[in-house]
């Protein structure tokens, strides 16, 4: 059985790394400007040793409980962990510990917290804003239209570095809708730019929707089902 789950784990990617290098081809991109983050919430250590094998370093996490288990269990120091989860005032700490990216931050409370509770000895907090892009009742995320004054709150804090936005788009199965959504964040992201803020960083597009995504400019991709399958 762990065989057959590395095999499939090794197909999945290479089929994930083709329509990422085939979209980047479509629409002029250079490849070596996207990120893969691996999700590997909700994943057993197995499957995430199997992925490192295959040469994955980044990954994404929303539990800090079953997170930092993992990252305290698994050899490899190189690895760079990603919180993309809601966050929780009482979880701030050890977010603050032991990872190096959150990628969705839309509280001035807990950048607080997290500037706060982040080491000494560790560099500043890799952060990037969630937005709401389609206005969803049900997700997090600060409006759009409050992404810049958010922005600039978030340069007073010492710990933290802000790095870019970060969205879940609604569920669109048509391509040019995905496409809609996407573009909504790339424009603020390119606003943020033209305000002057150092940014490197549009973190957008999933399983569904990394296509849409890579035609819109993402330069970071996180992807679950895509690489591990679909949970059973």
């Amino acid at each position: 059985m762990p065989l057959e789950i590395q095999l499939q784990l090794h197909h999945n990617l290479v089929r994930v790394e083709q329509t990422i290098a085939d979209a980047a081809q479509q629409f002029c991109r250079n490849i070596e400007e996207i990120q893969l983050v691996t999700v590997s919430k909700g994943r057993p250590t197995r499957e995430i040793f199997f992925a490192i094998e295959e040469g994955l370093r980044h990954f994404g996490e929303s539990y800090v409980q079953e997170a930092y288990l993992k990252i305290e269990l698994l050899p490899t120091r190189d690895m760079v962990w990603h919180f993309i989860g809601p966050i929780q005032s009482n979880k701030t700490q050890m977010i603050a510990k032991y990872f190096d990216w959150v990628q969705s931050l839309a509280s001035l409370k807990h950048a607080q917290r997290l500037n706060d509770q982040r080491l000494d000895h560790l560099p500043p907090l890799n952060v990037c804003i969630e937005v709401n892009v389609d206005r969803e009742s049900q997700k997090s995320g600060i409006p759009l239209e409050e992404v810049a004054d958010f922005a600039k709150e978030i340069q007073q804090f010492p710990r933290l570095q802000l790095r870019g936005l970060m969205a879940v788009p609604a569920h669109h199965e048509e391509f040019e809708l995905q496409r809609q959504s996407c573009r909504l964040l790339s424009q603020a992201y390119q606003q943020l730019k033209m305000l002057g803020f150092q940014l490197d960083t549009l973190s957008m597009g999933m399983t569904g929707d990394m296509v849409a995504a890579i035609a819109e400019g993402s330069t970071m991709l996180r992807i679950g089902t895509g690489i591990f399958g679909e949970r059973k």
